[in-house]
């Protein structure tokens, strides 16, 4: 059941570079947006086929996703920078439980 949030997030990271490009015209929002969700997409599939590295994949993207909204959330005090960086803080926190669980 830990892939659902991954794929959830996927879509999510997707269709947020894509409106992002949509509303700005901003390639680095559609880039991020797309490899984001990619790596979330990929994160999910590994854990639903039960293969190695998918809930530190998950981690991985997590991470990136912080890392670009936390400093912007603080910056701008938007609310989807603030969604997202809260978003990442939890699904970052969840898979890290999830990686020390399995270890």
């Amino acid at each position: 059941m830990s892939h659902h949030p991954s794929y959830t997030l996927a879509g999510l990271c997707a269709v947020g570079g894509v409106a992002g490009f949509a509303k700005t015209r901003s390639v680095p929002s559609l880039v991020a947006g797309l490899g984001v969700g990619a790596l979330y997409g990929a994160a999910g599939y590994l854990i639903q086929q039960n293969r190695d590295y998918g809930h530190e994949t998950a981690v991985a993207a997590s991470t990136l996703l912080g890392g670009a909204m936390i400093p912007r959330a603080l910056k701008t005090r938007k609310p989807v920078p603030i969604a997202l960086s809260v978003i990442s803080l939890a699904a970052g926190g969840y898979y890290v439980k999830k990686v020390i669980e399995y270890s």
